[in-house]
């Protein structure tokens, strides 16, 4: 299983509108772009993704870009992975009646834990991470 750079990056802009402050005024794309290390262009594709899910709004105008639609404590990791690439783990074997019931099952249960496990992780706990990183750099 890889993890798409789609997702990679959809993750790192959502982290990065998760440092600004709520009621701050939208982040322009190309600063999201330029602090998520991906083209201007490649981000919109994302952020109309992240906005279907409703988990990044637009603000149009000279003043215009996103924010985060909802707070960062109530996104999590599989919120944007799902948002961007549909299923976090998809495959066909989990439908084909072909396939060993023990294998369709192991599929089913990786794809689960991977859903748990990447709801467990909110970007308000990735945010305070990231501070801590840096405290812990200058100590």
């Amino acid at each position: 299983m890889r993890l798409s750079v789609k997702t990679d990056y959809a993750a790192r802009a959502v982290l990065e509108l998760a440092k600004q402050p709520v009621n701050s005024q939208a982040c322009k794309v190309e600063e999201l772009a330029l602090a998520s290390g991906t083209s201007a262009n490649f981000l919109v594709q994302i952020l109309i993704d992240l906005k279907s899910a409703q988990i990044v709004a637009s603000a149009r105008g000279k003043q215009g870009g996103y924010r985060l639609a909802r707070s960062p404590e109530e996104i999590t990791l599989g919120d944007v992975w799902r948002a961007v690439d549909g299923q976090v783990l998809d495959t066909p074997a989990l439908e084909d009646e072909e396939c060993p019931e023990a294998l369709r099952d192991a599929w089913a249960q990786l794809r689960d834990s991977l859903n748990r496990e990447s709801d467990e992780i909110t970007f308000s706990q990735l945010l305070e991470a990231t501070g801590r990183e840096k405290e812990m750099y200058y100590i």
